[in-house]
C-alpha cells in the first residue's frame, strides 16, 4: 500500500533500507527565497544495508530494549536517594517516554501485522510475537509505575507537606472551592456529548483525557441514551493548585478529573449518572513522505499535520473502575482489542503532573542548582573570532554553558565583517535566541542559510514557522533532502579579514536548543581549521545546491561515507590486535542497532579487541558471549541528565583517534539522515573528550547499569571502593558553582 503524500505510518523503519534519492527537481524560487524539499540523485549513492551473517538469536529486539531503557527510567524514581520531586518528574518522564513508544514503536508493529508482513528485523521475531512480548512487559512496568507513585512517591511528598487531594480528602471549604471553580472555569468550555443515533462517537485527540460517563433516565428531548463522552479541553489543567486560605497547607492540590468526577451530574440535568471513568487514547502519531509524490513538503506536511491526533488508535487507557461493559465499548469504538486495554490506578494523563516540581518552591526536594562553567579561553577573550584564531573551543554541556554557541551565532549577526552566516536546524523550540538572531541577520542584510528540517518529529510545527520567519526577512530558506532528515549540527561563519575570506565553523552532538542543553549532556566543538571548515562549506553546497558529492578531508558523512568509514574503524582494531598492536574501541551513544556494525564488533571482540560501550538507550548487541562478544563490555547510565553525546574512541596502533558526532549507530542514522562525525585533532582537547566523556561513564558505579547477555540490565553495586557518580563528577569539575 503505496501513499500518496503524507500520512500516519509505522515508526521511521527503526525510537526513536536504506533508500536512495530520487530524480532531481529545480528548486522554487521566490524573490530571495530559495523554497526546496529537494528529491535529488547525488554520487556516490547510499550505501546499502548489509546482510547480517549471525544467527536471529545473536541480536536482541529493539522494542523490548526501549521497555529496559524505560525500566531504568523508572528506577530513578524508586530510588529514595533522588529528591522527592525529581521521583515524581521521574515518574512522569516514563509516562512520556511510553506515550512515544505506543505512539511510534507499537503503532509500527501493529501496522505491519495489519498488513501481513513478515519481520525484516535482525532478531527474527514476527510482529505477532513482538506485539505480544511487548504488551507483557509493558504491562508490567506502567503496573510498577503505578504502584510506586500511590505506594511510594505521593507518600513521600505529603510527608513534605505537598498533599494531592481526592474527593472524599476535600474539606467543607474546599468543597465550596472547588465547586466554584467548576462552574466559574469548568463547566463553560465543557461540550457533553450524548451518544444517540443523532450524536456518533466522537473523534477523541491523541493523548486527550476524556470521561465516559454511563447515564440512566431521560433528557428533555425524551431521548434515553445510556452514555456520554466529556472531552476535557487542553485549556484547562489537569492539576490544580488550591488556593492560600483553602488549602490547609502551601502545597495542596487536586486534579480536574476529581473536580470533574464531583460535579458531572450538572452537566446532565435530571439524568442519573451511574458512572463516571476518564479515559486517554494514544494513535499513531508518524508521519512518512511518499519521496515520489510529495511537490512541495512544507504544504504536505501543513495539510497533513493535524491529522496526527486523528491517526489509528493504538492504545486506550481507562481508570480501574471502569466497568467491563464501558471498556468493551471503548475499545469497539476505536477499532482495539482487549490486548490494547490498560487500566491504571491514577491519572491516565500521568504526563501532565510534570508540571508539579515548577509550582513547588522546594529546592531540597530538587536536585541542587548549578551554574554552568565557561573554558579558561572564551572567559579571557570577549571575541570570540580571536579566540579562534588560536585554537578550536571545547564545550561540555550541561556542566558547560551553551552561551558561548549563542554569542557564536549573535557575534556574528552583529560583525559587520561577517558576509554570510549558515546553520542546520532540527530541533530549536517555539522561543529560540539562535533563531531569532539568525532573522535578526537577515534584516541586516547578511546572506543566511538555513537547512530546516521539517520532518523532525513532533517538531514539524515550530520548525515550519520558523522557516516562515525567515523567509520573511530575506533568509535563504531550504527543506534538505526529501528521504534523508537533516540531523547534523552544524553552523558555518564566513568572515572578511584582511581583504580575504575566513571561515569558522560550530560542530555538535546536541540540537541548537537552549532547553535541552541545560537537561542533555552533548559536546561543542568551534573551529576555525582550514580542512573541517571546507568539509563543513561542502555539505552545506550539497544541502543548497544540485550536483555530484565530493569527497570530504577527513568529516565522515551519512548517508556517503559514514558507515563504511566506521566499519573500517572498527575492522583497524581488529587488525592490529591480531597483529599484536594496542587496539582498543570505546564508544558512547544512545542506542546501537545496525546489523553489520553490531557484527564488526563481534568479529573485534573474537580476535582480541577490549570494546567498552556506554548505550544510554536501545542496544541490540549480546555482550559478554563466549567465543563471540567476551571482550565486549556494554553499560547504561541514568541520571539527572540525558546522556546524549556520542563519543567514539580508537586505538588506532598506538595513535589514538577521537570522534564526535551528532549520529548513533543505527540503520536510520547510516542510510536515511545527514549526519556528520568529526575527529578532534587537537590532542589537548581529544585527551579531554575522553577523560569526560568516556572515563567517568566507565568508572560510574552509581548510576551505571551492566548489560547482560540476554538484554536485561544489572545496576552496577559500589561495593568497598571509591564513589564515582559521573554525572556529579563533571559538575564538580566543570560547573562554576
Amino acid at each position: 500500500m503505496v501513499p500518496s503524500r503524507v500520512r500516519a505510518l509505522p515508526f521511521r523503519g527503526a525510537v526513536w533500507h536504506s533508500a536512495a534519492c530520487a530524480a532531481a527537481r529545480a528548486p522554487r524560487r521566490h524573490a530571495t527565497v530559495t523554497q526546496q524539499s529537494r528529491i535529488v540523485g547525488t554520487k556516490p549513492k547510499p550505501q546499502p544495508r548489509r546482510a547480517t551473517s549471525h544467527a536471529p538469536e545473536q541480536f536482541l529486539n529493539r522494542e523490548l530494549q526501549a521497555l529496559e531503557f524505560n525500566r531504568r527510567v523508572l528506577a530513578q524514581a524508586e530510588d529514595k536517594a533522588t529528591p522527592a520531586l525529581e521521583r515524581l518528574r521521574f515518574l512522569c518522564i516514563v509516562s512520556s517516554n511510553m506515550d512515544e513508544f505506543f505512539e511510534i514503536r507499537v503503532a509500527g508493529v501493529k501496522e505491519q501485522l495489519k498488513l501481513g508482513l513478515a519481520s525484516v528485523d535482525p532478531d527474527g521475531l514476527t510482529p505477532r510475537e513482538i506485539f505480544e512480548r511487548v504488551n507483557a512487559v509493558a504491562r508490567k512496568l506502567v503496573e510498577r509505575q503505578y504502584a510506586l507513585l500511590n505506594d511510594a512517591v505521593l507518600p513521600a511528598l505529603a510527608a513534605e507537606g505537598i498533599r494531592f487531594l481526592r474527593r472524599g480528602e476535600w474539606t467543607p471549604g474546599q468543597q465550596e472551592w472547588v465547586r466554584d471553580f467548576f462552574f466559574r472555569e469548568m463547566m463553560p468550555v465543557l461540550t457533553p456529548i450524548g451518544l444517540d443515533p443523532a450524536h456518533p462517537f466522537p473523534r477523541v485527540f491523541n493523548k486527550s483525557l476524556n470521561f465516559a460517563v454511563e447515564l440512566e433516565g431521560r433528557d428533555a428531548f425524551g431521548r434515553n441514551s445510556r452514555a456520554a463522552i466529556v472531552q476535557a479541553p487542553r485549556v484547562l489543567p489537569r492539576v490544580i493548585r488550591l488556593p492560600r486560605g483553602v488549602a490547609k497547607g502551601e502545597h495542596e492540590f487536586t486534579f480536574l478529573t476529581s473536580i470533574l468526577h464531583a460535579h458531572v451530574g450538572e452537566l446532565f440535568t435530571g439524568m442519573n449518572v451511574l458512572g463516571c471513568h476518564q479515559f486517554r487514547v494514544t494513535r499513531n502519531s508518524d508521519l512518512f513522505v511518499d519521496e515520489e509524490e510529495v511537490k512541495n513538503l512544507k504544504k504536505a506536511l501543513q495539510g497533513e499535520l493535524p491529522q496526527r491526533h486523528l491517526g489509528d488508535a493504538v492504545r486506550l487507557e481507562v481508570d480501574d473502575t471502569m466497568t467491563e461493559g464501558m471498556a468493551a465499548f471503548l475499545l469497539e469504538q476505536l477499532g482495539l482489542d482487549a490486548a490494547d486495554l490498560y487500566r491504571v490506578n491514577g491519572p491516565v494523563n500521568l504526563v501532565r503532573m510534570m508540571s508539579v516540581p515548577d509550582q513547588v518552591d522546594r529546592a531540597d526536594l530538587k536536585f541542587a542548582a548549578f551554574q554552568p562553567g565557561l573554558p579558561k579561553a572564551l572567559a579571557k577573550s570577549k571575541d570570540v573570532f580571536e579566540t579562534l584564531r588560536k585554537g578550536d573551543i571545547l564545550l561540555h554541556r550541561p556542566f558547560q554553558s551553551f552561551a558561548p554557541v549563542i554569542d557564536f551565532i549573535r557575534e556574528a549577526a552583529r560583525d559587520p565583517q561577517v558576509v554570510a552566516i549558515k546553520q542546520t536546524v532540527y530541533r530549536t523550540g517555539t522561543d529560540s535566541v539562535i533563531m531569532q538572531t539568525l532573522i535578526d541577520a537577515a534584516r541586516a542584510g547578511k546572506e543566511v542559510t538555513v537547512v530546516v528540517e521539517l520532518m523532525a518529529r513532533f517538531d514539524e510545527e515550530a520548525n515550519i514557522n520558523w522557516a516562515a520567519k525567515l523567509e520573511e526577512v530575506g533568509a535563504h530558506v531550504v527543506y534538505g533532502v526529501v528521504g534523508h532528515k537533516t540531523h547534523a549540527k552544524m553552523a558555518l561563519v564566513v568572515r572578511r579579514e584582511e581583504g580575504r575570506l575566513m571561515r569558522y565553523v560550530h560542530l555538535g552532538t546536541g540540537n541548537y536548543h537552549p532547553r535541552t542543553a541545560r537537561l542533555y549532556t552533548d559536546f561543542d566543538l568551534l573551529s576555525s581549521n582550514p580542512d573541517i571548515c571546507a568539509d563543513v562549506s561542502e555539505v552545506f553546497q550539497q544541502l543548497t545546491g544540485l550536483g555530484k558529492a565530493t569527497k570530504l578531508r577527513h568529516v565522515w558523512q551519512a548517508p556517503f561515507t559514514f558507515h563504511q568509514r566506521l566499519l573500517e574503524a572498527i575492522e583497524g582494531e581488529t587488525r592490529n590486535a591480531r597483529a599484536g598492536k594496542p587496539a582498543a574501541i570505546l564508544a558512547k551513544m544512545n542506542a546501537l542497532l545496525e546489523p553489520a556494525v553490531i557484527e564488526a564488533l563481534y568479529r573485534a571482540s573474537q580476535a582480541g579487541v577490549k570494546v567498552d560501550l556506554v548505550v544510554r538507550g536501545v542496544c541490540a548487541l549480546r555482550p559478554g558471549v563466549a567465543k563471540l562478544s567476551e571482550n565486549i563490555r556494554v553499560r547504561s547510565i541514568v541520571g539527572r541528565f540525558l546522556e546524549h553525546t556520542r563519543v567514539f574512541r580508537f586505538a588506532n596502533g598506538g595513535e589514538a583517534k577521537v570522534w564526535l558526532s551528532s549520529a548513533d549507530w543505527m540503520d536510520r542514522n547510516f542510510f536515511r539522515r545527514i549526519e556528520l562525525a568529526f575527529p578532534v585533532f587537537d590532542r589537548k582537547l581529544a585527551r579531554r573528550v575522553v577523560r569526560e566523556g568516556l572515563k567517568p561513564y566507565l568508572d560510574d558505579n552509581v548510576q551505571a547499569w551492566e548489560m547482560r547477555a540476554d538484554g536485561t540490565y544489572v545496576r552496577v553495586k559500589r561495593g568497598r571502593g571509591k564513589k564515582h557518580c559521573a554525572q556529579l563528577e563533571l559538575l564538580q569539575a566543570l560547573a562554576s558553582s
